[in-house]
């Protein structure tokens, strides 16, 4: 019997894709969003966004390498 706790690796897998995309969703509207409601924004809000979108593109892409590749085969 093995003591490690298993994981479920292809519901991991998905959740962080699907977290990367909405990340990266919201930080493409709130940028396109703010400004064409209010304009321009405040240096901040566009540092978050951006960084938002850029979490969002790596977290969608390396969440189903790490976790429906690289994972399984290592354990």
């Amino acid at each position: 019997m093995s003591k490690s706790k298993q994981r479920d690796y292809p519901r991991l897998a998905k959740r962080g894709f699907l977290l990367g995309l909405g990340l990266f969703l919201v930080g493409a509207g709130g940028a396109v969003g703010g400004t064409a409601l209010f304009g321009a924004l405040p240096s901040w809000s566009n540092t978050l966004f951006t960084d938002m979108e850029l979490l969002g593109i790596v977290l969608g892409l390396f969440s189903p390498l790490i976790f429906g590749i690289v994972m399984p085969l290592i354990e």
